[in-house]
């Protein structure tokens, strides 16, 4: 029995092992094995789920005419990143909406009816996009947004697999405008404040 060694000796000796390993990694290498860890919890691209109560956001913009694809978008933005002033990026916790019409065209142009608003036909997609810190390390480099997560639903409400790196080349060239379409635009109808 000289030999073996009790269970209790056997996880002392390992918990020994375990911490002089990590202090020959160095507190750096701990540091980023847990970061490492962090991020593997983080949400992917598509995993953003759809708020049920945007619809009662403010709007970010309305009727945005698109006739090169036949469609009219509504975008509608959380009260957080309502918060946001001209100038500044938008906080974490900002969620973004956009629902996507299809839209009655003539030609290349969109149909408007008697108040010059496009005739909208059935929604087609509803996309998200949300913010919150720390979010989008995993995305290729070249792909990277800030911190900002895409995804995207049917009319129906059920998850859509989307080819979220065309989601993004489209941002990515708003780095100014903390990688948000109509930045401008939103801040002019809204008073700059």
């Amino acid at each position: 029995m000289h030999g073996q060694t009790s269970g209790k000796h056997r996880y002392t000796r390992v918990a020994i092992v375990l911490i002089l390993s990590g202090l020959a990694l160095g507190v750096g290498s701990l540091t980023s094995l847990v970061w490492t860890a962090e991020q593997a919890k983080l949400p992917q691209d598509g995993e953003i789920p759809l708020p049920s109560n945007y619809k009662t956001w403010p709007i970010f913009l309305s009727s945005v005419q698109r006739a090169d694809v036949s469609q009219v978008r509504d975008i509608y933005l959380n009260p957080t990143g309502a918060s946001a002033s001209y100038g500044q990026v938008f906080p974490d916790g900002t969620v973004m909406v956009m629902e996507l019409y299809h839209a009655t065209t003539d030609g290349e142009s969109l149909r408007t009816d008697s108040g010059g608003q496009p005739v909208r036909r059935d929604l087609a997609k509803v996309f998200v996009m949300q913010k919150e810190r720390g979010w989008g390390q995993n995305v290729p480099d070249n792909l990277k947004s800030g911190n900002w997560m895409f995804a995207a639903y049917g009319s129906d409400g059920k998850a859509l697999a989307e080819d979220f790196s065309k989601c993004r080349a489209c941002h990515i060239p708003l780095a100014q405008k903390d990688f948000v379409h109509r930045y401008d635009e939103y801040f002019e109808k809204r008073g700059h404040h």
